[in-house]
């Protein structure tokens, strides 16, 4: 998952998600907001070979700031195992 974050004015949300919606992106067009509940910050999901190919999908105004997360899923089979071995 990747999240970028912009600036909390309206003018420069506004800039953010245009630039967004105007890039041809799959991944930027169908990114999330939080700008209507105040977080003014995009989140993408998708699946990458490594944060490095997966921070080039962001706009590169916008890489500076963005943060890539690795995210994982996890059942009580694999828990329970993990915790047998601590």
């Amino acid at each position: 998952m990747i999240e970028v974050p912009h600036g909390a004015a309206k003018e420069e949300c506004l800039t953010s998600v245009s630039i967004f919606l105007s890039s041809g992106s799959h991944f930027l067009t169908h990114a999330d907001w939080g700008c209507m509940d105040g977080e003014h910050k995009a989140w993408i999901t998708l699946e990458a070979g490594s944060k490095a190919e997966a921070l080039m999908v962001v706009p590169p105004a916008y890489r500076q700031n963005a943060k890539v997360l690795q995210l994982n899923s996890f059942n009580l089979e694999a828990v329970q195992e993990l915790l047998k071995s601590h």
